[in-house]
């Protein structure tokens, strides 16, 4: 029998404390009938915030401290105007909890070290470094947009510790559920946030939303924006990914069909990086906009990473009270 999503609050969970698991925020309720519930199907059942709870060190102080992980960006600019904007307001909202951050591409590590002589860490360096301060209740915050193989390694890289803190959770990603059961519509929350940066448009004109696009199945979501973007009536906005599908290639077609003549290009990325610089807005030949140019599309690049939209913050913001609440 098919059940609803809600907190997990069955017999269960006295056999899940036996292991050690800590619990999550939502998780499909199990039967009451399921006797032995493994540490195994208890995962495979985790839907939402994923925390852990630590028995041999119950009676430990808390010392808590918040993690924002991030893949970075070489680009100063905006990394002022989005990581470090989201990282203030979530440091805003909790001013006795401070706020780290980890860097999740060791290219970049490499780089913004041999280019500005800021050392930025890994997140197994911040792991380290907030248990060797004493910290022992971690609520880390994934700034990625879906979850793809970003949070998948956010995921699994927090899960690692789980035995060096007290309690440790992380939070989910910008969007991540889609209005399935009792759960709300995080895509349209995610839209409803955009559609204050989209310009005015003629029935002759478009807006290109450039996500990153990803080999995993969390893809998918950006068929899900496509069709919350029709449900709610943004006409002429179209989705398409640098490195997944939908493509440019994809979208070329839609545009024509629908007598498209000019297109602002908008990047739906945490930062304005090199994607929405060079791939997007650059003017190399194979540039998205010089391709839709030799299409006979006029084009404007809107390049403002989604950290500079102060909704996109807040919900950041939220993200991290839900990952701060699943610490208790």
């Amino acid at each position: 029998m098919k059940k609803s999503m809600k907190a997990v609050l069955t017999a269960s969970v006295a056999a899940l404390c036996m292991f050690g698991i800590g619990m999550t925020a939502n998780a499909y309720e199990l039967s009451s009938e399921v006797q032995d519930v493994t540490p195994a199907l208890r995962e495979a059942t985790t839907i939402g915030v994923w925390s852990h709870k630590n028995p041999a060190m119950a009676h430990a102080k808390n010392k808590d401290a918040i993690l924002v992980m991030t893949f970075g960006t070489t680009f100063k600019d905006t990394r002022a105007k989005t990581i470090d904007a989201v990282k203030e307001a979530i440091q805003k909202a909790h001013p006795d909890i401070p706020v780290f951050e980890a860097y999740t591409s060791h290219i970049i590590i490499d780089r913004v070290k041999a280019n500005e002589g800021i050392q930025k860490l890994t997140p197994e360096q911040a792991f380290d470094k907030l248990q060797a301060e004493g910290y022992n209740r971690i609520a880390v915050v994934s700034l990625d947009i879906i979850p793809g193989i970003e949070y998948s390694y956010k995921s699994i890289v927090t899960k690692m510790q789980m035995n060096r803190f007290k309690s440790i959770s992380i939070a989910t990603p910008l969007m991540y559920y889609q209005g399935t059961e009792d759960a709300p519509d995080q895509v349209v929350e995610f839209l409803n946030a955009v559609k204050v940066q989209l310009p005015k448009m003629g029935k002759t004109d478009a807006t290109l939303l450039m996500a990153h696009g990803t080999p995993h199945p969390g893809n998918a979501y950006y068929s899900v924006i496509q069709d919350r973007i029709e449900e709610i009536g943004l006409d002429n906005v179209f989705v398409y990914s640098v490195e997944g599908r939908p493509n440019l290639e994809d979208v070329i077609p839609k545009l024509k069909a629908h007598g498209i003549k000019h297109v602002t290009l908008m990047p739906i990325m945490m930062v304005a990086g090199d994607h929405a610089n060079n791939d997007m807005a650059g003017d190399e030949p194979d540039s998205h906009k010089s391709i839709l140019m030799k299409e006979g599309i006029s084009v404007d690049a809107y390049i403002h990473g989604l950290g500079e939209n102060k909704e996109i913050r807040n919900i950041y913001v939220e993200r991290s009270n839900e990952a701060i609440s699943a610490l208790d």
